[in-house]
């Protein structure tokens, strides 16, 4: 048996691995390219990068930020994102165990991290990752976490439909989309996994934190300035706080309710 601060690190290299594939899907989806072949390449010069330089995070640090070959910067997303996807992958095992659940979780919010940085790059998010996700958490609710197929039912629902709703009623108040076809589809996605009552945290999370960002940069940028921020991360980021504390939040929140009552 590994000691804890060995397994820990091990489930840290994995993750940030797969952060570095998360690197490759955020950068080729939008583009349409296959996230296969051909390898990693410098997106500069387009030089292929050797495995030695492709360790997650430690080679940015050995190589300086700079490409071997041409020498210029390399953004400091790509160890970012294997940071981020390290830590995700110790928080999920640290809170759900060494268990098929949290492999899920993790493979949910693997996707849900391409999502944020695609939708705030080019404000899309692929079909390709939210279709074929509300399938898949459909069946993991079921499956692995072994719920009932109404709750997962009722998540898809009252996420795509909420979020249609809404963009319905936008367009006929003003002539104009206020709410992407991706969102809605990505919060069916999430309804799929974390039911109606995830799907209902999501939402005023998302919205709470999406009202203030964008109050934010209109005072630092100036009242006048019309804001068309990406709704994709605040769902997402959202999401990933629900899975993590959101059923603690509510609970806490309707004990709240029935002290004042």
């Amino acid at each position: 048996m590994l000691p804890q601060y060995l397994l820990e690190l091990f489930i840290f290299a994995i993750g940030a691995s797969i952060g570095s594939f998360l690197n490759v899907c955020i950068y080729r989806l939008p583009r349409s390219l296959s996230i296969i072949s051909p390898p990693s390449a410098c997106p500069v010069c387009d030089n292929p990068i050797r495995p030695y330089d492709n360790i997650p995070i430690l080679s940015y640090i050995l190589l300086a930020g700079r490409c071997r070959r041409c020498g210029l910067p390399i953004s400091p997303r790509y160890p970012m994102v294997e940071l981020v996807s390290g830590l995700c992958a110790i928080a999920v095992c640290a809170r759900f165990g060494y268990t098929l659940q949290a492999l899920v979780l993790f493979i949910f919010i693997s996707a849900l991290i391409v999502v944020i940085f695609i939708d705030i790059d080019h404000q899309i998010i692929p079909d390709v990752i939210s279709l074929p996700g509300i399938v898949l958490c459909f069946l993991a609710s079921v499956f692995v976490f072994n719920r009932p197929v109404a709750e997962p039912a009722a998540g898809i629902l009252v996420g795509g439909g909420s979020l249609l709703l809404v963009a319905v009623t936008y367009r006929l108040l003003t002539g104009r989309d206020g709410m992407g076809g991706g969102d809605i589809k990505l919060l069916a996605m999430i309804g799929a996994l974390c039911g109606w009552e995830g799907v209902l945290f999501t939402i005023f999370l998302s919205s709470l934190a999406g009202t203030l960002v964008g109050i934010l940069l209109m005072v630092a940028q100036g009242r006048n300035l019309r804001l068309a921020l990406p709704y994709g991360p605040f769902l997402s980021l959202s999401a990933i706080v629900y899975i993590f504390l959101g059923p603690d939040i509510i609970h806490w929140y309707f004990n709240i309710l029935n002290r004042i009552s």
